[in-house]
């Protein structure tokens, strides 16, 4: 039985599916059981549980091989505090469940504990889960291509990409479809102690390659805009995202600008297989829908 957090995000949505794919038992973890329906219609169990509640947690892990961990995007408040918060009680459940390996979701970047806004959290929650269970292995992704979704909207009404990105910058990208691969793998690998694993896709891209790639899908010409810093403020808290969320948002782009995204290089290294096309194909599907 493996368990997975965050089964209706991004990537763990996918680590799921990957691994009843592999014909394997799961279990997840959501806050409110009517949220877990369609796992439920997969096969896969439910259990019910706040990941920050410490007790709630190590039964929702007991009986498990192994689990997925992952600290959720921030939404509101200070993102520091709630990484020390969340981080202390996921390792305390994984200890108390006596779980004997884990697979954390972290970032390309988190070696540095400065300098690259929200990513800099994951730097804190790697060492908080450092050595909580005898096999840990922390997966360090990189910028999810599906992250583009929340302007695909906008790229086909206006043939505009907006970004924060710099157009040319190419930098780690990988699908959440091949994040959700690679956790599976190594999950169900058997091996102890500490690892780090940087994942990318087949190659990097730019902000650029990306509005290339929606325009190969949509069948006409998409331009990136790149968004001015000084703007970038006001856009997000127009969308409504707090401040401290924003600031640390902002912090992350401003870390990818000044060259900090990149990968350790002596962790291992993978990439994925599933091409910028077919990922940016499917964010046109689902925006259509």
């Amino acid at each position: 039985m493996y368990v997975v957090l965050g089964a209706n995000g991004r990537a763990g949505g996918e680590v799921v599916r990957a691994l009843i794919e592999r014909g394997e038992a799961v279990r997840v973890v959501l806050r409110r059981k009517e949220q877990g329906e369609k796992w439920t219609a997969f096969g896969a169990e439910v259990a019910v549980a706040d990941i920050d509640d410490a007790d709630a947690m190590a039964d929702a892990l007991k009986g498990a091989q192994a689990a997925f961990l992952l600290n959720p995007p921030p939404v509101s408040g200070d993102p520091s505090a709630r990484t020390e918060e969340l981080g202390a009680a996921l390792a305390d459940a994984v200890r108390r469940a006596r779980l004997p390996k884990i697979v954390v979701l972290s970032s390309i970047g988190a070696q540095h504990a400065s300098g690259t806004g929200v990513i800099a959290t994951l730097n804190r929650f790697e060492a908080l889960l450092d050595g909580a269970a005898p096999a840990t292995a922390f997966l360090r992704s990189g910028y999810f291509v599906e992250t583009w979704g929340e302007v695909a909207e906008t790229v086909m009404s206006e043939s505009v990409l907006p970004t924060f990105l710099e157009p040319s910058q190419k930098i780690p990208m990988v699908s959440t479809i091949d994040v959700g691969r690679t956790v599976a793998a190594l999950l169900c690998e058997e091996w102890t102690g500490k690892r780090v694993v940087e994942l990318s896709g087949p190659e990097d891209w730019s902000a650029g390659d990306v509005a290339s790639a929606f325009a190969d899908v949509l069948g006409h010409p998409v331009k990136s805009m790149l968004v001015p810093p000084e703007q970038r403020a006001a856009i997000l808290a127009g969308e409504g995202v707090p401040h401290e969320v924003a600031r640390a948002l902002l912090g992350m782009f401003e870390g990818i600008a000044n060259g900090l995204f990149v990968r350790k290089g002596d962790s291992e290294q993978r990439r994925g297989t599933i091409s910028l096309t077919m990922a940016v194909e499917r964010l046109v599907t689902t925006a259509g829908r």
